[in-house]
């Protein structure tokens, strides 16, 4: 495959099983014609954002390439999370898995729908940790992946010991 796009992707989940449903959704991107998994970052268990009274997430970040644009690309997202039954009732609530779609190459997208990069992405600490794992030298809004993550409270925030490729 020659895939033309890099892409940042944030993964993660806090009821059922949220590591399988992680693990679901790289193995269904890999198998994929279209798309290329490059590199998953390790797991971290971090707590809840915005609502906290619920369990707290698993999160991972993964550096995919593809063929698809960024509309196709998020409606494949959409489709894994339907078919792993993520059930979207409550904003920023409880969920079995959650696909953002964080950088595109060096697009900006503001439209119905979709923004890239991803909003709030530089004050959040479950994004940040496991994507400077991955690309830490990445600018986003001018200022690299690891610049942001010093700016970011990180408490709570845990790396969950897997070996490199836990996710295959």
């Amino acid at each position: 495959m020659k895939a033309t796009h890099d892409v940042y992707l944030g993964l993660g989940g806090n009821i059922g099983n949220p590591q399988a449903a992680i693990h679901s959704v790289l193995s269904m991107l890999d198998r994929r014609g279209d798309t290329e998994v490059v590199a998953v970052s390790s797991l971290y268990r971090t707590p809840p954002w915005g609502k906290v009274d619920q369990p707290d997430f698993l999160n991972a970040a993964a550096h995919i390439r593809t063929d698809l644009e960024p509309h196709a690309l998020l409606a494949a997202c959409l489709d894994m999370e339907r078919s792993l039954k993520r059930v979207r009732d409550e904003r920023w609530g409880p969920r079995s898995i959650d696909i953002d779609i964080l950088l595109y190459d060096d697009r900006m997208v503001n439209e119905e729908g979709l923004a890239i990069p991803h909003p709030r992405m530089t004050q959040r600490a479950f994004v940040l940790e496991p994507l400077a794992e991955l690309a830490p030298q990445r600018l986003v809004e001018g200022r690299s992946i690891a610049s942001w993550l010093e700016t970011v409270d990180r408490v709570g925030l845990e790396r969950v010991a897997r070996p490199q490729d836990w996710w295959k």
